[in-house]
């Protein structure tokens, strides 16, 4: 068993813990400051590796990453409506959930990756940020078509002034403004101490997925099986963009990662300003109940085996 470093067993125990309904808390205030670091080192991250590269050079691949990108938000909310049968604004709010990304997921990707060896492109954190923002926008558009009165200003500074956004955006201009060397003296705590960081904070998010199960549970087999062949899906479109771009088997399979995740954080916020008839439990439950655990287990070393495989046959 190859993948299961501790960090995804931290994951195990807290969904164990939840669902044997363990008094196992970890603290509201010690959560939201994971989350911080998390989003914070991730940028930071980033921006040093995106200083190494020309910016012309990342601009053409990144704009293509997007549009790929934004054809997942497209193709799931027929399947959903039609297959499905939801409502417009819950196919919409799950669309969205789905065509936008998730932070922990990308990074439990680049630990794993880390963990064998494998380098990827640095300039990876940069799709991470910008896929955020389209899908959203995408899916409220489909939730809400034919509305009078979207409230776009809410929305926009929802998406933009978010945590996620700020963080991630901030983290990337200051190590991409500061370089290898300027970011140096912050290694030990920005670098250092992000796996162990990363470990209590799945910890939490198997306590999180305990309590959403049931919600997704009684949604219907229907979700749950969308919440296993969507990502299953988007991490094709991942694998065949990222070898069209040129990308390394890393960077193929960390951009797989990003197309087969689900947004709990970013989305979950917007579609509750934009689209408020929608019912969150069917979202989130779907994204954080089925699809994160599935990636964190089998998704991430399948989307890495097949990079390797498609990678080796294109040689």
């Amino acid at each position: 068993m190859p993948y299961f470093e501790p960090v995804i067993l931290f994951f195990v125990l807290g969904a164990i813990a939840g669902f044997v309904r363990s008094d196992l808390k970890i603290p509201g205030v010690l959560y939201e400051s994971l989350s911080i670091f998390l989003l914070l080192a991730i940028g930071l991250k980033g921006g040093v590796e995106l200083a190494r590269y020309p910016l012309l050079d990342v601009a053409l691949p990144a704009l293509a990453v997007v549009v790929a990108g934004a054809l997942i938000p497209l193709a799931a909310f027929p399947v959903l409506r039609r297959v499905g049968k939801l409502s417009t604004a819950d196919a919409g709010s799950i669309a969205a959930h789905y065509g936008s990304v998730s932070v922990v997921t990308f990074a439990v990707g680049s630990s794993y990756l880390a963990r064998l060896g494998e380098a990827a492109e640095g300039y990876m954190t940069v799709f991470l940020v910008l896929l955020e923002f389209p899908a959203l926008v995408i899916g409220v558009l489909l939730a809400r078509r034919g509305e009078q009165g979207t409230p776009w200003g809410r929305v926009l500074h929802e998406v933009f002034a978010g945590k996620s956004l700020v963080l991630l955006l901030g983290g990337l201009a200051i190590g991409w403004m500061a370089g290898p060397g300027g970011i140096a003296p912050l290694d030990r705590v920005f670098f250092d101490l992000f796996k162990g960081l990363l470990a209590f904070f799945l910890l939490e998010m198997g306590l999180v997925v305990a309590r959403h199960f049931g919600d997704l549970r009684r949604a219907g087999a229907f979700l749950i099986a969308f919440a296993v062949l969507m990502p299953l899906a988007a991490a094709g479109l991942g694998l065949v963009t990222g070898l069209l771009l040129g990308l390394s088997v890393g960077g193929v399979t960390l951009l797989a990662t990003l197309y087969a995740s689900a947004s709990y954080i970013a989305a979950p916020a917007a579609m509750r300003i934009a689209v408020p008839q929608a019912n969150p439990a069917l979202s989130i439950g779907a994204a954080l109940g089925i699809t994160f655990p599935f990636n964190l287990v089998v998704g991430i070393p399948l989307y890495h085996r097949l990079a390797q495989y498609l990678h080796h046959a294109g040689a």
